[in-house]
């Protein structure tokens, strides 16, 4: 009996052991399984706002997630340098690393992807695509003035330098691609030690991920990516929405037309369609302004350019309040936006016809309304001053008359025999003071 139970504590003593070797704790349970997710987002187009939140938004769910790392799938051709800024700033202090990845074959990182792609903690290519041409532009794509130009480009220059220079990689390729507009191939910037590695698909990329150290404010991570599920994180209706209208054109215009629709309903009430169709672009322009850089200024002064062209319609002011308001109207769509980049601004092209069709509204609304003053009145006891009637009786001098259909209680200076013509000159509570129509 006693030999017994030393070998069942024997066998449960070698259990808990093995029990303790062979599964990690809870803890380390969950942060290899925490460490084995990546996080993919796609940039396919022009670098703006919409972009950034979506980036913004990507990178704070993998960071509540605590992702092995997050990539980024970049093909674009360029975009906004501030929101450049917004997202490369993002990614240095993002609590995961942040990958770039210059993909599928064909892609390219121009302009603002290429400042993006070597201010990543890890670079990446895929074979067949090509970064650089980085030197600024305007919206339209036209060089921008020699001063100004020379401003940005040496900020620009001195704010990658010391980024790239920190990530250990050659801080000399992005000046000379902001500088000279150069691009490279994906093995010539390998070459340049402008990116870190070349890969040929996802899969390929995470496998030579993983085991690199990256170091982030003071702190050392090891990617461990290798079979690494991936979980692509796709642009919601949010991003779609914002990336159509987050340009600043649009967004004025959406503005503009959605002012122009409420007012038409607040003059014409019942029409509805002029204040559904308003308020659904107000709507969105004011969606739109969540991640433009607006200037509340520019705001105020249209709001002043709307209140002054409804002064126009309630006081006399012989034009004055309407140019006021066309000024007011013109500066605040100059200066809408806070930024001096000339794509985060509005193009004259639209502010002109913009400002002239809302001017041209109010006009010919203010000319019907004036139209309106002036003209007869058509109903009511004025309305009866000047119409020409008949008399239902003798008048002589009080009888009755027959005006619009109506019966009326007459007084006259002189004697009217019944069935004459007869034309108000007055009315007076509910008498009216006519005289014999002449027929003239």
């Amino acid at each position: 009996m006693r030999n017994k139970r030393i070998r069942n504590g024997a066998i449960l003593l070698v259990c808990c052991c093995l029990l303790l070797i062979g599964y990690p704790t809870v803890g380390e349970s969950q942060d290899v399984q925490a460490r084995q997710v990546v996080y993919l987002l796609d940039i396919d187009g022009t670098v703006n706002p919409a972009l950034a939140d979506y980036i913004t938004k990507g990178i704070e769910k993998a960071e509540e997630k605590n992702a092995a790392c997050v990539v980024i799938r970049m093909d674009t051709p360029g975009g906004v340098l501030t929101t450049t800024k917004s997202i490369i700033k993002e990614m240095i202090n993002a609590k995961v690393p942040v990958v770039i990845y210059v993909a599928p074959s064909g892609s390219s990182a121009t302009s603002a992807g290429a400042l993006i792609a070597v201010c990543a903690d890890v670079a990446a290519m895929a074979p067949g695509t090509n970064i650089g041409a980085a030197h600024p532009v305007s919206g339209g794509g036209q060089e921008i003035d020699s001063t100004m130009s020379d401003k940005i480009v040496n900020d620009i220059t001195a704010y990658i330098r010391g980024i790239v220079a920190k990530k250990g990689r050659n801080p000399e390729w992005p000046e000379k691609a902001i500088r000279e507009s150069v691009s490279i191939t994906a093995q010539e910037a390998l070459n340049l030690k402008v990116i870190d590695l070349i890969a040929d698909s996802i899969p390929d990329l995470l496998e030579k991920l993983d085991g690199r150290k990256i170091e982030k404010e003071k702190r050392e991570f090891v990617l461990k990516t290798k079979g690494a599920t991936v979980e692509r994180i796709v642009p919601g209706l949010r991003f779609k929405i914002l990336d159509v209208i987050a340009n600043p054109n649009i967004a004025y215009m959406l503005m503009m037309i959605g002012g122009l629709g409420i007012m038409m309903e607040l003059y014409n009430p019942g029409l509805i369609f002029p204040g559904v169709a308003g308020g659904i672009c107000l709507l969105l322009s004011f969606f739109a302004l969540q991640v433009l850089p607006v200037n509340y200024v520019g705001i105020l002064l249209i709001i002043l350019a709307i209140i002054l062209f409804i002064l126009e319609l309630k006081v006399q002011s012989f034009g004055l309040l309407s140019l006021g308001a066309i000024i007011s109207l013109t500066l605040g769509s100059v200066m809408l936006f806070d930024s001096t980049e000339v794509a985060m601004q509005v193009s004259w092209s639209v502010i002109i016809p913009m400002v002239s069709a809302v001017s041209a509204f109010f006009i010919v609304l203010l000319g019907l309304v004036v139209k309106a003053w002036m003209k007869k009145p058509r109903t009511g006891q004025q309305g009866l001053v000047g119409e020409v009637g008949t008399a239902l009786t003798d008048i002589d001098p009080e009888g009755k008359v027959a005006v619009h259909g109506e019966y009326w209680n007459a007084r006259s200076e002189g004697r009217i025999p019944k069935g004459e013509k007869v034309r108000v000159i007055k009315v007076l509570d509910m008498e009216v003071s006519v005289t014999r129509h002449s027929g003239l």
